[in-house]
């Protein structure tokens, strides 16, 4: 599930419990373990790159959705 933070930026939930916090590498929830699906996280890198859009950042976007600065 995506909702947004009090700032408007896209976060990423587990759809089975909720959970914000995701294993990076695995893309796994750390709290049940559930992998995000490959379509939740495409519409997550959407919804993240429309966001940096229109806050001018659009450039500093990764496939992977960190910041190319980090």
């Amino acid at each position: 599930m995506i909702f947004r933070n009090p700032a408007g930026a896209p976060e990423l939930g587990c759809d089975e419990c909720g959970c914000r916090w995701f294993d990076g590498r695995t893309r796994a929830c750390y709290e049940c373990g559930t992998p995000v699906p490959p379509e939740a996280h495409a519409a997550f890198l959407r919804e993240l790159e429309s966001f940096a859009a229109r806050r001018g950042e659009a450039n500093g976007i990764t496939e992977t959705g960190g910041s190319a600065g980090n």
